[in-house]
């Protein structure tokens, strides 16, 4: 069975709405969910905050639907790129993402920005266009594009921006290291994970590739946020099966004469 996330809850100093968003994402069957702080320092001299123990929330985790393991709660942070960015340890956070306002923060975000996401606008006109090279070498690194879908459920203008910046961005990148999430700031904006892969459908993606946007690539990207936190990764090493051919040429010569006379 599919592990399915939720890698974009707004975060809210409204306890109780918080709560009942979770709330909403267990019993539609998400696993994971991550609270989202969104910051924009350029425009509105915001400091990172310090996210608020996801103990505070919950006396006990909601049981995720059809599952007997409880929801599991992180926290992510974003920040809104509109002039620079700079790269900091942000050690209170689970998950990183910039949203690049400008193409030239766009390329760098996918070259050289230590985050495991970059988000791509939902509310607005793409401003500039995807190239290939900058989303490429974002895909070479590891790191992951998110398109939201509340946004659309809120506003018909919303969604057409929505699924236009979705489907340009999809032609760059083929639905690789796509991930699809809410956004979501109430429990009605929420919507079940086969629903939401077959959104992903409307975006242009494969059905693989959509359901892999609410599952599997969600892990990848918690992965990615473990390694960037340690500064390391880790390697796994597989035995080569040997072919029969090498595996003749290995045997003793006593074996191959036993072999050779029957």
């Amino acid at each position: 069975m599919s592990v399915f996330m939720d890698l974009n809850i707004i975060s809210s100093n409204d306890k109780n709405r918080l709560k009942s968003i979770i709330e909403t994402a267990a019993h539609l069957g998400y696993s994971t969910v991550a609270i989202n702080y969104v910051v924009e320092p350029q425009q509105k001299k915001q400091e990172i905050p310090k996210p608020q123990s996801v103990s505070d929330i919950f006396d006990k985790f909601p049981i995720v639907q059809g599952k007997s393991s409880p929801i599991k709660v992180l926290n992510r942070l974003t920040i809104i790129a509109s002039d620079k960015f700079t790269n900091v340890l942000f050690i209170y956070f689970d998950l990183v993402a910039v949203y690049p306002k400008t193409e030239k923060l766009f390329h760098a975000a996918c070259m050289t920005f230590d985050v495991d996401i970059i988000c791509i606008a939902v509310a607005e006109k793409q401003p500039f266009h995807f190239k290939r090279a900058p989303v490429n070498g974002a895909i070479d690194r590891g790191v992951f594009f998110e398109t939201c879908y509340a946004a659309a459920i809120r506003d018909t203008t919303m969604r057409r921006y929505t699924i236009a910046n979705a489907i340009s961005l999809m032609e760059v990148c083929k639905g690789k290291n796509i991930i699809m999430s809410s956004g979501a700031e109430r429990p009605l904006e929420l919507r079940g994970p086969y629903d939401i892969a077959n959104l992903g459908l409307v975006f242009s993606l494969s059905e693989g590739d959509a359901k892999a946007a609410v599952s599997t690539n969600c892990r990848a990207v918690l992965l990615h946020g473990e390694t960037r936190a340690t500064a390391s990764g880790v390697v796994y090493t597989m035995k080569k099966p040997k072919t029969p051919q090498k595996q003749e040429e290995e045997s003793p010569v006593s074996k191959k004469a036993k072999t050779e006379l029957s």
